[in-house]
């Protein structure tokens, strides 16, 4: 991509949207990167995080789910658009009514030699609502696979709950029947979304207890590569050619040596070294390569997908005492947080301020193709730099809490990329200067850590982020719902759950038009609320060794794919 080319604004105009990206990287000569020559050495990608688990049951986070897809192929994949096309099954058989659909598995084996068969499927759907992890909700809330929302509920209350029940049958080796509560239009999608991978459950039950993803010789293949070294947190990876893989004959990347680089100065001193093919930078690294005349038109602008947002616990258990469940002090801070500077001064990537609870182009109607969060005014009510109404909404919560002072933390993670604490600083150095009388604490830890004191209630604020399973915007208005495992604020709102309910299996499910008006509305209650404070939408500034070709971008599910990557 030429500098001129380049937008900090725009980005998605640009790249996003998914195979336009891959198509930019072809452009000019070789680099002469060591990472991605034509010995067979594959290619050396960077990760911004470690890979902790490959267990679909436990992984939570793009790096691990990317390598989880490129050893693991799912019913559906995704093309260079995103759109599902076949991947283990031929196109599915869907019932009139939208309630059943019929997976026909192609010949296809995993890497110990096995047939890969519809049980594995069962096994896997089943283990996941029988655990309720993070992405169970994937089953129940979104997918609506039969029964799987009342095993859920009764799996969590500590219920006797049958997982044979749930609607998934293997007709036979070859035939995978999916029986859903409702009609859900974009169930084919959800099948590339490693949730839904299969896992072998004779090789599963022969290994000791937790060990299942955490080397290669506890983790079978059956896409198009295989796991050939790791150990879960450490900094290195690979994946390998699989000879044995269905579709092998489309597969000519000999392999991919993922490194985890801790800082954007890091990845942009192992892409000059050439150990490096692909890495991500931010900051004044993207000014920086812009002006380099080696390096502006191997620059790549994707879009990541992920909003960053504040969280607000809203228990007495945090701060102070619940002090946060108040909506106006909730509304002074998410007014008093000036975005573009945020994405100007410190992210500095190409990444979007964002005043939408759901974050611009990634969801597009079907019926009129338009973006959903394309508005980004819409709720300027609410939401925006405006210092003058933060201090009116700071004003009324002192008189309706009784203090004029208040102290909370705001945790965020310090393994997140270099621009996570510049914002979190930034944030603070706002907040404090325009709400005087507000002393917000910064509290650094691994996202490890940080999740798991949102998940415990732990916290006061939190910088965190979200990324999209999939296009559309329940994956993200979803999360609010009363006792959903990812409303870390614990906020509650009888008429929020009802529109959910309605556009998940009541009155809109059929009526696509006005479950996308009642989508809305449920948007505005968010934002009304300052349920959270929306940032950024995140983009990634790639520097590409420009022998690499073909590598997909995704601002959903899968970040990057790179079965039909190739090097010159």
């Amino acid at each position: 991509m030429s500098k001129n080319m380049f937008s900090r604004r725009n980005f998605l105009k640009l790249a996003a949207a998914t195979g336009s990206a891959s198509m930019l990287a072809a452009c000019g000569g070789g680099s002469g990167n060591g990472g991605g020559d034509a010995a067979g050495k594959g290619i050396g990608v960077m990760l911004g995080t470690n890979v902790m688990s490959l267990d679909t049951d436990l992984a939570t986070d793009g790096d691990s789910f990317e390598v989880i897809a490129d050893c693991i192929d799912g019913l559906m994949q995704m093309d260079a658009d995103g759109a599902a096309i076949p991947a283990l099954a031929e196109k599915p058989d869907v019932s009139d009514d939208g309630c059943k659909w019929t997976f026909h598995l192609r010949d296809a084996k995993w890497s110990n030699g096995t047939p890969v068969t519809a049980n594995d499927f069962v096994f896997a759907w089943r283990r996941i609502v029988q655990n309720q992890g993070e992405y169970a909700y994937m089953m129940s809330d979104i997918g609506q696979i039969k029964n799987a929302p009342a095993l859920a509920k009764a799996i969590v209350a500590g219920e006797d709950a049958d997982v044979t029940t749930l609607g998934v049958t293997a007709v036979d080796d070859k035939t995978l029947e999916v029986e859903l509560e409702v009609p859900v239009p974009y169930f084919d999608s959800l099948m590339y979304f490693p949730t839904f991978y299969p896992i072998n459950e004779e090789f599963y039950t022969s290994l000791d207890d937790g060990t299942y993803g955490t080397s290669p010789d506890t983790f079978l293949s059956c896409g198009a590569f295989v796991l050939s070294d790791y150990t879960p947190g450490t900094a290195s990876l690979t994946v390998t050619k699989n000879e044995d893989y269905w579709d092998a004959a489309n597969v000519s990347l000999p392999s991919i040596n993922y490194q985890v680089v801790g800082s954007s100065d890091n990845a942009l001193t192992a892409f000059k070294s050439g150990s490096l093919d692909v890495v991500m930078i931010g900051g004044n690294q993207v000014a920086a390569a812009e002006e380099d005349a080696d390096l502006a038109d191997k620059l790549v602008v994707t879009g990541a997908g992920y909003m960053w947002y504040l969280t607000f616990s809203q228990t007495e258990k945090n701060a102070q005492g619940g002090m946060l469940a108040n909506k106006n002090l909730r509304l002074a801070f998410t007014n008093a947080i000036d975005r573009e500077a945020l994405v100007d001064n410190y992210v500095m990537d190409g990444s979007l301020a964002t005043y939408t609870a759901v974050p611009p182009q990634f969801a597009a109607s079907a019926s009129t193709g338009e973006d959903f969060s394309a508005d980004q005014e819409k709720f300027k009510d609410y939401i925006g730099y405006d210092v003058e109404k933060a201090q009116k909404y700071f004003e009324d919560a002192k008189k309706e809490l009784g203090v004029d002072s208040f102290e909370f933390t705001l945790i965020f993670g310090n393994n997140e990329g270099d621009e996570v604490t510049k914002v979190a600083q930034a944030i603070k150095e706002q907040i404090e200067a325009n709400l005087s009388g507000v002393t917000l604490n910064l509290q650094a830890m691994t996202k490890a850590e940080r999740l798991d004191k949102m998940q415990e209630d732990n916290y006061d604020v939190a910088l965190t982020r979200w990324g999209p399973d999939y296009a559309d915007p329940m994956t993200y208005l979803g999360m609010w719902i009363t006792n959903n495992a990812n409303n870390y604020g614990f906020w509650s709102n009888e008429e929020y759950d009802k529109i959910i309910a309605d556009c998940t299996t009541g009155a809109y499910v059929s009526d696509y038009d006005a479950r996308w008006a009642a989508l809305y509305d449920a948007e505005t209650l968010v934002m009304q609320e300052a349920v959270i404070a929306p940032l950024y939408t995140k983009a990634n500034a790639n520097l590409i060794n420009p022998d690499v070709q073909g590598i997909e971008f995704h601002p959903v599910a899968l970040n990057r794919v790179y079965k039909n990557t190739t090097v010159a």
